[in-house]
């Protein structure tokens, strides 16, 4: 295909976004506010549709661009793409795991730190490796643990912490980092719902010895699905990469094929003298790769993050603005020292209220207005974790509260701010009946 051949079809693909984008208006109670979703814009659609043309259908020099720029946004050494936060969650703990730790590695039975209310794959792999979590509470209205909380369960078998940020709201990572160092505990810090917020000054992200992303079209920026490991240690580097890729001991790139100089000159395991080093398989793996596709449009996001984090925080602080002083309703505060990249606007129903959960998601739902709960609320009352070995350091009763009577809506970049006055007029009439 010529180059104007290929022109001319992303010109054609932009139009048709134009066209698709040109009659949508906002009709209150009759066009869904959704709670999350992605933005898209002609750039994005045609990075994708280009990768396409390509046949750019497994991971390529589009993944390994975005690995770079991601890494350098948080301003870590290593970043390795993944299919999904929450394979990303997975290869993180999984490597701490592993036989190139040492004395140091996590084995059966040790205990990781972790919080009771928020997504279930933040605690699975925990779970999955056969380790044992130790559920501790958060505070309201922030919706994050403390640097208190996780010093409290630290013990004779804890060996990790692994926590994720609240909404985009972050906890306090310095803090916890520095109890992780003085205890020598790996830090793993699950970023999935917070890329491009700040805690003291520092990218979230930045602070453990790995952290994660999800690029699912709800989070800040997206691939459609995709995650990313992030990591300073070149070592711990090599392990995610290895477990992400099927568990080989080969690190070749797509398409290279003897980087080591070594390909059939080398002897691992028990296998033969000069064995294919691309089938040499040194770790227990997966297969949890993304592709270039995902990448192409996850590399026309990026450009867009700071626009995003700006409109998710002005989303934010506009309904906060216009929901103060509403009664009945616990409304969120950003960490001490943070600066949110917003997820979403959590309210949580006061004991005193006139009104419960339930009748106010039912009246904004009917009303067209997306809600959702604090995702899993207290995971130990989940059905999944009935028969799961974990331990309590603490009371839980922030935990169950949020799993009784909270919720959260949209602030996405998607939303207008026609939008918000509808919703935040909605809530204020609810609560004034």
């Amino acid at each position: 295909m010529s180059r104007t051949e290929k022109d001319l079809i992303l010109e054609s693909v932009r139009k048709y976004h134009r066209a698709q984008e040109a009659d949508r208006r906002f009709v209150p109670g009759e066009t869904p506010i959704l709670p999350s979703g992605a933005t898209f814009d002609e750039d994005d659609r045609a990075a994708l549709v280009e990768a396409a043309l390509a046949m750019r259908i497994a991971a390529g020099a589009s993944a390994i661009q975005f690995e770079r720029k991601f890494a350098r946004l948080l301003g870590r050494r290593k970043a390795h793409l993944t299919n999904s936060g929450s394979s990303a969650n997975l290869l993180a703990l999984t490597a701490l795991t592993q036989r190139e730790l040492g004395d140091r590695r996590l084995v059966p039975g040790d205990e990781v730190i972790t919080v009771a209310a928020g997504f279930p794959t933040t605690v699975n792999p925990i779970v999955q490796n056969q380790l044992v979590p130790v559920l501790v509470d958060v505070d309201l209205p922030t919706y994050n643990t403390t640097a208190d909380r996780v010093a409290d369960a630290i013990g004779p078998r804890t060996r990790a912490i692994m926590i994720a940020h609240a909404l985009g709201n972050p906890f306090p990572a310095a803090e916890i980092a520095e109890l992780a160092r003085q205890h020598d505990l790996f830090f793993v810090e699950d970023n999935c719902d917070a890329v491009g917020s700040f805690y003291d000054g520092r990218p979230t992200g930045s602070f453990g010895d790995f952290a994660t992303a999800s690029f699912y079209p709800a989070h800040h920026l997206t691939m459609g699905e995709g995650g990313c490991v992030v990591t300073d240690s070149l070592p711990l580097a090599r392990v995610v990469e290895s477990l992400r890729d099927w568990g080989r001991d080969c690190w070749c790139e797509p398409a290279q094929s003897d980087t080591c100089h070594k390909r059939f000159s080398q002897q691992l395991g028990r296998l033969p003298y000069g064995y294919d080093h691309k089938y040499t398989f040194s770790h227990i793996g997966y297969n949890l790769k993304t592709t270039d596709l995902q990448a192409a449009l996850g590399l026309a996001q990026f450009e867009k993050l700071p626009e995003f984090g700006a409109a998710r925080r002005r989303n934010w602080q506009r309904m906060r603005e216009a929901l103060d002083g509403v009664p009945g309703l616990l409304l969120p505060e950003p960490t001490p020292n943070s600066d949110p990249s917003w997820f979403g606007f959590v309210l949580t129903v006061t004991e005193d209220a006139s009104f419960d959960r339930s009748e106010i998601v039912a009246f904004l739902e009917s009303r067209k207005i997306g809600t959702r709960m604090l995702f899993s609320g207290n995971l130990a009352r989940q059905p999944a974790y009935q028969n799961v070995d974990f331990k309590v350091v603490g009371s839980l009763e922030n935990s169950d509260t949020i799993t009784e009577r909270t919720f959260w809506i949209g602030v996405y970049p998607g939303i207008t701010n026609e939008m918000i006055d509808y919703v935040a007029q909605s809530i204020r009439a609810f609560t004034a009946r």
